[in-house]
């Protein structure tokens, strides 16, 4: 039962045929929407991160992505304090997707987002 029949999708993803191409549309696409709002931010630092922050979502039915949880480590959270409000602000202007498929019926359906984090 954790696997599902159709991945969520956005609608330039919804075309494609194989289900491994639209995961791979749906992951590509939602690293895209995020990471543009992510790079309007401008953070100052006082040493360089080279860091992976890993952030949960869920999709419900409806297709809207609520932010589940965010985690990273101590030297994000000390170097960039703002960036857990900032990548809030990201998911929230992520628009409603199609939501993954089981049998037919939409479900609701977890993706962890990994996030790496290059700064100097």
């Amino acid at each position: 039962f954790s696997s599902v029949d159709t991945f969520p999708s956005f609608k330039n993803c919804d075309s494609l045929i194989t289900k491994q191409k639209k995961a791979d549309c749906f992951r590509t696409t939602i690293h895209f929407k995020i990471g543009e709002e992510i790079q309007k931010h401008q953070f100052t630092l006082k040493e360089s991160i080279s860091e992976t922050v890993y952030v949960d979502l869920i999709i419900n039915t409806d297709g809207k992505i609520e932010l589940q949880q965010i985690t990273s480590n101590e030297k994000i959270k000390k170097n960039l304090p703002s960036l857990d409000s900032v990548l809030q602000n990201s998911i929230a202007k992520i628009p409603a997707i199609f939501p993954a498929i089981k049998r037919g019926i939409p479900v609701k359906s977890k993706y962890q987002l990994p996030i790496k984090i290059e700064l100097e």
